[in-house]
Parts: structure tokens; sequence; C-alpha cells
């Protein structure tokens, strides 16, 4: 557990954002829902997305902001499209990405789930180096919690969202980390 301190990964840069809570005692983070995130919409390589999750948005800076002004927003993780992987909430706390959701039966998929936001495009493709450093963050966090399913935003909030979407390459990445179906969303 050396790569561990707090629930913080020593493989990713460190940006702590505000929009976390505790997560209900006794509750196994068991689940990772992946997401997708471009601000404004299908820009890329800006800060906007970590001043989004830190609470220090300008919310004049692009039109697109008023839609989502005072939104108050975390991921555990984002994985930006050079690699590049930044941490804003320890994964022992409750970070703010899935919202309502579901999954197997149980409700609030923030209670047990780690959130890793990709830099990009629901329907758009990501970019290999986003694979290569997902693959080491996913063996780091299976290997710190009990992680029995990686699925997308649009698996626990199905008719709600539609992230990571149809450019995520669900294959590439189970055939990089060597996990069992079990572990993925059934795929057509």
């Amino acid at each position: 557990m050396a790569d561990w301190h707090d629930g913080w990964w020593r493989g990713a840069r460190a940006c702590a954002s505000p929009n976390f809570g505790p997560r209900p005692e006794s509750t196994p983070i068991d689940l990772v829902v992946l997401h997708s995130i471009s601000l404004p919409p299908g820009v890329y390589g800006g800060d906007e997305i970590e001043r989004l999750f830190t609470n220090r948005l300008d919310w004049e800076a692009h039109p697109y902001f008023q839609q989502i002004r005072g939104l108050q927003v975390s991921a555990h993780f984002l994985v930006r499209r050079d690699g590049q992987t930044v941490q804003f909430v320890s994964c022992d706390a409750r970070a703010w990405h899935a919202g309502r959701s579901q999954w197997q039966g149980r409700d609030n998929c923030n209670d047990f789930s780690i959130g890793i936001e990709l830099e990009g495009l629901e329907g758009e493709t990501f970019h290999p180096a986003q694979y290569t450093a997902l693959v080491p963050l996913l063996r780091a966090v299976a290997a710190r919690y009990p992680v029995r399913h990686v699925v997308g935003h649009e698996h626990v909030a199905a008719g709600r969202k539609i992230d990571p979407g149809p450019g995520f390459d669900w294959a590439a990445l189970q055939a990089a980390l060597g996990w069992d179906d079990a572990r993925f969303p059934a795929r057509a």
C-alpha cells in the first residue's frame, strides 16, 4: 500500500476539491464509474475542469458555463487527453460524481464507488494515452479496494447520462487489464 496515503494515490497529481463527504460506515468500495467531461463541451487542455471541481470556475468565461452555474461536483480522478492523472478527492471519501444512480439494486452509487473522469466528449473516441494511464490507475484502485465492477455513468444512470459513450473502447480496456467479463458491463 506504499502507493497510497489516506486514500490518495501517489501516481496522480493532487488537486483537492471541497466537494466531498463521508461514505456510509462499513460500505465496501467495490465499484468504479467512468465518466467523460470537457469544458466547455468539446474543448480540451484547459484548466476549466479543475476549476469546476474546486469551485473556482469563472461562470462568465464562456456562455456554456451559465448552464452549470453554481454546480458543486467532483470526481476522485481525472485522466486528461495526454494521460496526466489528477486526483481531487481521497478514495476513502465520497466524491460527488454519479448523482441519482443505481447499480445492481443499490442506489446512490457515490456511496460505494470511485469516480474517474476522462477528458472527452460522449460519442467521441478517447486518446491512447488515456487508456495507458487508466490501466495502472484501475490496477492500483483494485489492489487497494475490493473493486468488483468497472462501469460507465451510462450504466448507473441509464436514461439520464450517456457517458463515456460509444467512443469508449471497453474491449481494449478489458484486454489491457486482463480482467474477466464479470467485471465489465455487458457489450452488444
